[in-house]
C-alpha cells in the first residue's frame, strides 16, 4: 500500500469586522503582503462591495472573487482575494458605524466559526469589533471572547468550555482572569475555581499550542505589593495563593501571587513564559505598552483556534491609509502555526 500524502492545510476564516473601522483596511493590507510575508490561504468573511470601495479607497489594486466556502480559497489565493460573501444593510461610510450593519459583522463571526468547526477551515481570525455598535443591534454578549464561547456551545455540546483571553507578541504573553468587568467588581468576580480554571488552561496550552515543554506561568497579585501580607487586602491571601499552591501540588511550574509593579520590566519577563493577571487593565497596560501594533488577542479554552488583532476598530483613521496590518498580519500567522501544531498533534494520536 503506497504512504497517503500529507493534507494540505486548510485555509483561515478571516472576519472583516465593523465596515466602517480599519477592519477592511488591514485584511486587505494582510493580502496585499501574503506573498512577501508568507501568509497562508485565507477567505475572508465579509462584503465584496465595503472591500471593493475600500481598496479603491486606499489605492491597493487587486481582484476579489466571491467564494461559497473557504475551501476555495487556497486554489484562488494566488491572484485573487476569496471573500465569502456577507452582505452589510446599508451602504457603508468609513468611520460612521452604524448598528443596521452590525447583524452583518456577527453572522460574519458565526458563518466563520461553522466554518472551522464543520473542518471546512483551520482557524478563526477575527477583525476588530465596535461592541457599543453591536448592543445597539441587540447584541447580549460582553465581548467577542464571550461570544465565541456561546457559539462553541451551540456548535460543540457536550463539553463545558471555559474561554481564556490570552494577549500575545514577542515580548510578552498576558492572560487576564477578568475581563469586561467593572474595576469596582473585580474583587468580587474573583474566586479560586475561576483562578485555578484559568492558571491551568493557560499553562496547558502553551504546552500543546505553543510547544513549550515545561511552561512557566507567574501570578500577579490583586493588590499593591500582592496585598503586603493581608494589610492591603486578603483576596492575595485567600483566593490567589491557595489556587496556585493546588497547581504547583500537581505539577504545574506556577509561581505568585507576584507584586504586579514588578512583573513586566525586562528582567522579569525572562522568568516566565505567560503572566496570569487579575484584571483587564492590569494585563493589556503593560503588552499595549510593549507591543501595541504587534499584539495579538488570542482565545483559549475553545475547541477552535481564534486569534484577533489587539486593538479596536479605529473608526478616527478609517480608510486614511495609515492602520497598520502588522498586528493583523501576526494574528493571522499565529492562527496558521497554532493550528498546525493542534493538527499535528491530532494525527499523532
Amino acid at each position: 500500500m503506497s504512504p497517503t500524502a500529507p493534507q494540505r492545510p486548510l485555509p483561515l476564516a478571516v472576519t472583516m469586522g465593523d465596515p466602517a473601522g480599519i477592519g477592511p483596511e488591514i485584511v486587505l493590507k494582510a493580502y496585499a503582503h501574503r506573498a512577501d510575508r508568507g501568509l497562508p490561504a485565507f477567505a475572508i468573511y465579509g462584503c465584496p462591495k465595503t472591500l471593493a470601495e475600500r481598496a479603491k479607497l486606499l489605492g491597493i489594486d487587486l481582484k476579489i472573487s466571491e467564494i461559497t466556502a473557504p475551501g476555495e480559497a487556497a486554489s484562488r489565493f494566488s491572484s485573487d482575494l476569496p471573500v465569502v460573501p456577507i452582505a452589510v444593510a446599508r451602504d457603508v461610510k468609513p468611520g460612521q458605524p452604524l448598528p443596521e450593519n452590525a447583524m452583518g459583522t456577527i453572522s460574519a463571526i458565526e458563518q466563520a466559526v461553522r466554518a472551522v468547526v464543520a473542518g471546512e477551515a483551520s482557524a478563526v481570525v477575527t477583525a476588530p469589533i465596535a461592541k457599543a455598535v453591536l448592543y445597539a443591534a441587540g447584541f447580549v454578549h460582553p465581548g467577542h471572547t464571550e461570544f465565541l464561547a456561546a457559539l462553541a456551545g451551540s456548535l460543540v455540546p457536550g463539553k463545558r468550555h471555559h474561554p481564556v483571553m490570552m494577549l500575545a507578541s514577542d515580548l510578552l504573553r498576558v492572560v487576564p482572569v477578568t475581563i469586561h468587568v467593572p474595576l469596582s467588581d473585580v474583587p468580587r468576580a474573583l474566586s479560586k475555581r475561576l483562578l485555578y480554571e484559568t492558571i491551568n488552561i493557560t499553562w496547558r496550552s502553551l504546552k500543546a499550542d505553543f510547544g513549550i515543554d515545561e511552561p512557566r506561568v507567574a501570578v500577579a497579585g490583586l493588590n499593591p505589593h500582592a496585598g503586603e501580607g493581608g494589610t492591603i487586602g486578603r483576596e492575595d491571601i485567600d483566593l490567589i495563593a491557595p489556587a496556585i499552591e493546588e497547581l504547583r501540588r500537581e505539577g504545574l511550574s506556577v509561581t505568585g501571587p507576584h507584586s504586579a509593579d514588578t512583573l513586566f520590566h525586562a528582567g522579569a519577563r525572562k522568568t516566565y513564559d505567560a503572566a496570569i493577571c487579575m484584571y483587564h487593565d492590569q494585563a493589556l497596560i503593560p503588552i499595549k505598552t510593549l507591543s501595541f501594533d504587534t499584539g495579538v488577542n488570542i482565545t483559549l479554552g475553545l475547541p477552535f483556534v481564534r486569534t484577533s488583532p489587539d486593538h479596536g476598530t479605529a473608526f478616527d483613521i478609517a480608510a486614511k491609509g495609515i492602520a497598520s496590518p502588522e498586528s493583523m498580519i501576526t494574528a493571522i500567522r499565529m492562527a496558521s502555526e497554532l493550528a498546525d501544531r493542534r493538527r499535528a498533534r491530532a494525527l499523532a494520536a
